[in-house]
């Protein structure tokens, strides 16, 4: 009996110390995603989310609202970057349903980027198409 009681706490204290490397390596898989975002590389944004996805089983979604360049999504960044290509793929990528929701500001894409002016961006009219 006591030998399952040390095994189990074993595997516990292991299981811990594994989902805390695994949070630790999937920020340093996304560590330069903002500035391949605001380059509009959609190569290298197309190559990153593979790598985390076959890496983490973890698609755009699931990590979307967890990443912040400069306090914005990556959907605005890539908006104020101009970056359309990289914009334009991750509206896509993204569930229409989530792209209505709020994000870390309370404010829904669309009223952002109606508050902004960028109601004539290509990734703004991909967004209005979308939802």
């Amino acid at each position: 009996m006591l030998k399952i009681v040390k095994t189990s706490l074993a595997v516990a204290a292991a299981s811990f110390i594994f989902s805390g490397t695994a949070q630790a390596g999937v920020e340093d898989a996304l560590a330069n995603i903002c500035t391949i975002v605001q380059a509009n590389d959609k190569g290298e944004l197309r190559k990153k989310m593979r790598a985390v996805q076959s890496d983490y089983r973890l698609k755009l979604h699931d990590y979307y609202a967890g990443v912040s360049c400069n306090g914005k999504s990556l959907i605005r960044t890539a908006i104020e970057s101009n970056a359309v290509d990289v914009g334009t793929l991750l509206v896509k990528k993204m569930p229409s349903r989530e792209l209505q929701n709020p994000e870390a500001d309370g404010k829904t894409l669309q009223a952002w980027i109606a508050e902004n002016g960028f109601q004539s961006s290509p990734i703004a009219n991909e967004l209005s198409d979308r939802i």
